[in-house]
């Protein structure tokens, strides 16, 4: 069937005369009872600890797992996952997770679980990613980005079962931004039975390529450049949580012991997180409808054979739909067109680790080279705001009054000049060869910067590849500049700044000016010292002035997220903190 469905898919889209007929066709068993996404690429691999790319991310992490916590996608809050509750000691450094009960990992072709999600999956999944010991730890890539970019695993002392449902969690620092990034889409759980079963066969690195998780689809099958199939899980937890009978309270000398930990005594309750104060937490991110058999990621490049396939019915929803686009979806009464501010930042980077762009005043020059203003007009057109920091407006720490840069070409001829930049100099800028709702396209973008750049004296070249070996040369340092852009995967500030331009994030390839600054890195690590929001603030605001003095990067655009569906699709929504989430999307037909 799904040879079949795939190839509809091209048919249709190819050939306007066939519109009514594709509709026609999709009536039937598999259309009544799958959800389609038309797909932009292969995600890299099946668990997003090993990639930080949106396409990974949209592919797996709401599809396939569960973190131990959530962000509600409406308010930006943390909120319960698979730890129903949470404390955090009074001096920061001990979080103790209470862990749901009952929930069951994926059954599939090649793994049957024989017990339920506890403490030994929590622990396996962490100190996989954070241990180099760990017998996992290398398997696959050996590279957890995220995590690395963030220098989290330097900061986790330990990770203690306390009982079956117990966790302890201690950092070596205070860290107020812990608690998100246990939310976002790279903080994932993953089986612990499952990772052993492999390790004993000899085939360990099958843990990512066939998953196992707790979500609301189960994997089923994968071919390159052309589908990924998921099922639905039957047994998917937040389904079956509501009618669960209620349990007696466990005996105190029980291993799987609900009440206070041994170390609670010593914990000033700073947080008591339960489920009874969210009580709809079920309806934040619901099970997969039970109408909803299968879901179906049809992998297709081009943006406007995705719209198409979205026009004849082939694909229910569409990822990153193009600018140009947009007005064709909402003129369109079978379609529907969701938007939110992003929390995102579109930029042009330099690599600091090339010459001349270590020098801060040839990087100035180039951004004085540029007009902003004229780039959101032709790239985004209307759909983005202009970008003075990392922070978009959506962020509590974004500061309206913080220094950009302005179209200045003299400027940018004098800065040249002082720096012994002959006219002529030529340099490379890379262009994403993928859509991004922070750069819906890089190459246009690419292309106006280059007339600007000749209008100082420099000659750029624009490079670009597959999006695999794009990503594989950013990380081996051999562009010169680049246009690219980071969605942010939880709300709190450091998730810009230090993925960004840490200089712990380099080897992790998200720092992409490959900048490393003494200065920034004290003040982003000052400010996760503090809860207090005014003083991570006003540490932020020195952070974005360095910034401006150094100009690692160039902030260009905060654009708004788009999702695309047909109005059949129902319970769709944009997720502002990562990845596309099916959990609870139904088809009404």
């Amino acid at each position: 069937m799904m040879s079949s469905v795939i190839k509809r898919v091209a048919v249709c889209a190819g050939t306007a005369l066939l519109v009514v007929s594709c509709a026609k066709q999709n009536k039937q068993p598999f259309y009544n009872t799958g959800v389609v996404y038309c797909s932009e690429s292969n995600p890299v691999t099946f668990n997003p600890q090993l990639d930080t790319s949106s396409t990974t991310s949209d592919a797996t992490s709401h599809q396939l797992y569960d973190r131990l916590l959530d962000f509600d996608p409406d308010s930006g809050r943390i909120v319960p996952s698979l730890a129903s509750s949470w404390l955090v000691s009074e001096d920061g450094l001990t979080y103790a997770f209470q862990l749901r009960r009952d929930v069951e990992f994926h059954t599939t072709d090649f793994f049957t679980p024989t017990r339920t999600f506890n403490a030994s999956d929590v622990i396996f999944s962490i100190d996989r990613w954070r241990l180099e010991s760990h017998p996992f730890h290398n398997v696959s890539s050996g590279s957890y980005p995220y995590f690395e970019s963030l220098g989290l695993a330097d900061n986790i002392a330990d990770v203690t079962r306390v009982n079956g449902y117990r966790v302890e969690i201690t950092l070596k620092r205070r860290d107020s931004s812990f608690l998100a990034n246990l939310a976002t889409d790279f903080a994932v759980i993953l089986s612990e039975e499952y990772a052993a079963q492999l390790f004993e066969q000899g085939n360990p690195s099958q843990i990512d390529q066939l998953p196992v998780g707790t979500g609301p689809y189960r994997f089923d099958s994968f071919r390159k450049d052309s589908y990924i199939k998921y099922l639905h899980h039957e047994d998917y937890w937040r389904a079956l949580e509501g009618n669960a009978p209620e349990e007696e309270a466990p005996e105190e000398n029980s291993d799987d012991n609900d009440g206070l930990l041994a170390s609670d005594r010593d914990l000033s309750i700073k947080k008591n997180v339960v489920n009874e104060e969210f009580p709809n937490l079920t309806t934040d991110e619901k099970a997969s409808s039970a109408s909803v058999k299968q879901l179906i990621f049809d992998i297709t490049p081009r943006s406007s054979l995705r719209l198409a396939k979205l026009m004849t019915g082939e694909c229910d929803a569409t990822a990153f739909p193009a600018q140009t686009e947009l007005e064709v979806i909402r003129n369109r009464e079978d379609l529907t067109l969701a938007e939110k501010p992003g929390l995102n930042i579109g930029f042009w980077a330099f690599n600091t680790q090339r010459p001349p762009f270590d020098n801060p005043n040839v990087r100035r020059a180039l951004a004085f080279a540029i007009d902003k203003n004229t780039l959101l007009e032709a790239v985004y057109f209307d759909s983005a705001s202009r970008a003075k920091s990392l922070l978009p407006a959506a962020s509590w720490a974004y500061q309206n009054d913080a220094d950009d840069t302005a179209y200045n070409p003299v400027l940018a001829r004098s800065l040249l000049a002082e720096a012994g930049i002959e006219p002529g100099f030529s340099m490379t800028i890379w262009a994403m060869p993928v859509e991004r709702a922070y750069n819906p396209n890089a190459i246009k973008m690419a292309e106006l910067i280059q007339r600007y750049l000749r209008e100082v004296g420099v000659e750029a070249n624009i490079v670009t590849y597959d999006w695999k070996t794009f990503r594989r040369h950013l990380q081996e340092g051999l562009h010169d500049s680049v246009l690219i852009g980071w969605s942010a995967d939880n709300g709190d500030p450091d998730n810009f700044y230090r993925p960004l331009l840490s200089c712990g994030a380099i080897p992790s390839g998200t720092n992409r000016a490959m900048w490393c600054n003494e200065d920034y890195d004290r003040l982003i690590n000052e400010a996760l010292k503090t809860e207090d929001l005014d003083k991570r603030r006003a540490i932020y605001h020195q952070v974005n002035r360095l910034m401006y003095e150094r100009l690692p990067l160039v902030p260009i655009a905060h654009a708004y997220r788009y999702q695309a569906y047909r109005n059949e699709v129902k319970g769709m929504t944009i997720n502002p903190f990562g990845g596309v989430r099916f959990g609870g999307v139904e088809k009404v037909l």
